[in-house]
């Protein structure tokens, strides 16, 4: 009963944002696991470097333009039938004092935090229908963050109210999308080493980890395992779940 729950093996996947950081994780995971994974970046030369390192097709594509998202949508339809998993992971952060926080911050991190997912889910609707049945369905994984569940203690004005958008976003087209046989789920990650990471943890990193209950930062293995969860027949009757992947911080803070 218990055998092939986490496999993923054949199953076609898109990450976007999965050149770096926690995309990247997913995305090496994914192909770890026997998946034929797309990632997308902006920049045509992260995706090669992708390619190399991953085993991943790279796409490059805008996704903070709904354009570009329609775009990447066709593109992978003309080299696939189905879309087994889509992983809305591409985002941007700012962090400026409430007084200085500028207009343009609002509109580059909602763009691409919390319309982009949107845009691809929609256009990525025939795909991941024609990859659906009843006991597989296909399947979205937005990734969110406790930014989203709590209150950020660093000034990230745009970057947490778009994560919680995205959390409430899981859930509605969760609502919506389970009658076409496609759950819709939400990773919230906690502290994990990462290009968006970098200067916080090299700036407090050890505090960072030692507030965990877990003592420690995450692992690439801590966000793929949730990923190969809901991805895989383990998670095929889960929809509208915010899991946090954080050692405890968000629960216990």
């Amino acid at each position: 009963m218990t055998h092939g729950l986490f496999d993923v093996d054949g199953k076609v996947a898109l990450v976007t944002g999965g050149t770096s950081g926690i995309g990247q994780m997913i995305a090496r995971g994914l192909v770890e696991a026997g998946a034929r994974v797309y990632v997308s970046s902006r920049k045509a030369d992260a995706c090669a470097a992708a390619e190399a390192e991953t085993g991943a097709v790279g796409i490059p594509a805008d996704l903070s333009s709904e354009d570009e998202c329609v775009r990447l949508a066709s593109e992978i339809g003309a080299r696939e039938d189905r879309l087994h998993l889509l992983v809305n992971n591409a985002g941007a952060t700012w962090g400026a004092p409430l007084e200085e926080f500028p207009a343009h911050a609002w509109d580059k991190v909602l763009d691409l935090n919390l319309k982009a997912p949107f845009f691809l889910t929609r256009a990525f609707l025939p795909l991941l229908e024609a990859a659906a049945s009843v006991d597989d369905p296909g399947r979205v994984i937005n990734i969110g963050s406790i930014d989203g569940l709590r209150v950020p203690e660093a000034p990230n004005y745009s970057y947490s109210a778009s994560k919680a958008a995205v959390h409430q976003l899981t859930r509605v087209l969760a609502r919506d999308l389970g009658p076409r046989r496609i759950t819709v789920n939400a990773i919230a990650p906690g502290p994990f080493p990462s290009r968006m990471m970098r200067a916080t943890l090299e700036e407090a990193g050890e505090e960072i980890a030692e507030s965990a209950p877990l003592g420690r930062l995450g692992q690439p293995s801590d966000v793929v395992g949730a990923t190969l969860f809901l991805a895989a027949a383990a998670g095929s009757y889960v929809t509208g779940a915010i899991i946090p992947v954080d050692g405890g911080i968000w629960t216990t803070r």
